[in-house]
């Protein structure tokens, strides 16, 4: 089993899946009084939640790890506490399960998640951290199907179609060799999850980006209809170096379909400094006897 670094996937899709573990505090029966305030405790323990990832981001290398740990073994506490008094609810061991995968606690974090999933099997935050938990420790074959669960329950969520996207990227070997997938069909799921992603996140440029790569992953690609990626992609770029970026990737296509001349135009076009090794890699694909 090929071992596949997964570790993008939270640092992507935080902020979504935080307010939707808020969502799920919110959403949660309120059938009885003491059902209520189960509620507003996990309501509570989520926005601290929340706000405690959220400023160990910002912080970046500046993070007091101590503190940040401490604050997390509170947290714990408190899900201990309500989990105690609440020993069905479904919404609070899915918070749990959230917050320990964060932490790198993954056996205790798939505990919360599967005892989540029994308690309600419809909730998709619970089948995408499993996918994600799973998918980080190696398991992309387990990690699939949650998913697609995640995509079936909730399909304008564009976080779950690109991370079903960039599991069977990373781990195509490993899908072929279980004999559960065809070439084709792996290569169609993948391009249409990350197609998926871009369109229901346009705002997201990580989104579109991978969309227009994923041709590179594919068997039989669609050479002009990538080239279309990149040249759209270029307009949205907000830097010189994004847009020049996005016209070496034009160059390399336009290489590989022989436009050597329309490919060594854009070549000429690009004079970042940071682009000039990859621009030279290309530059001597276009003076190589075999292209």
């Amino acid at each position: 089993m090929q071992q596949h670094s997964f570790g993008q996937f939270w640092r992507l899709g935080f902020h979504s899946l935080a307010a939707a573990l808020l969502g799920i505090a919110l959403s949660a029966s309120s059938a009885a009084a003491a059902e209520s305030m189960s509620e507003r405790t996990l309501k509570r323990i989520v926005e601290q939640q929340k706000t405690l990832f959220a400023d160990a981001q910002e912080q970046g290398e500046k993070l007091d790890v101590e503190a940040f740990r401490t604050q997390i073994q509170s947290l714990a506490h408190d899900y201990e506490m309500l989990l105690r008094a609440n020993p069905d609810f479904a919404a609070a061991y899915a918070a749990y399960g959230y917050l320990l995968s964060k932490v790198d606690m993954r056996k205790e974090a798939v505990a919360m998640l599967l005892r989540a999933n029994q308690l309600d099997p419809d909730i998709p935050l619970v089948k995408n951290q499993l996918g994600n938990v799973l998918a980080e420790d190696g398991k992309p074959l387990q990690a699939a199907p949650y998913f697609l669960a995640a995509i079936k329950l909730e399909p304008n969520e564009p976080l779950y179609h690109y991370q079903l996207g960039l599991v069977l990227a990373e781990a195509r070997d490993d899908f072929l060799a279980s004999g559960e997938w065809s070439r084709a069909t792996l290569d169609e799921t993948m391009l249409h999850s990350f197609r998926r992603a871009a369109e229901l996140a346009p705002e997201r440029f990580e989104f579109s980006y991978r969309y227009a790569e994923a041709f590179y992953d594919l068997e039989k690609p669609d050479w002009d209809a990538a080239l279309k990626l990149w040249s759209a992609l270029e307009e949205k770029a907000e830097t010189a170096i994004e847009r020049q970026t996005m016209r070496l990737h034009a160059a390399n296509i336009l290489i590989k379909v022989g436009k050597r001349d329309h490919a060594r135009m854009l070549l000429r076009t690009v004079d970042e400094p940071d682009l000039q090794g990859q621009k030279q890699r290309l530059v001597e694909q276009l003076e190589s006897p075999a292209n």
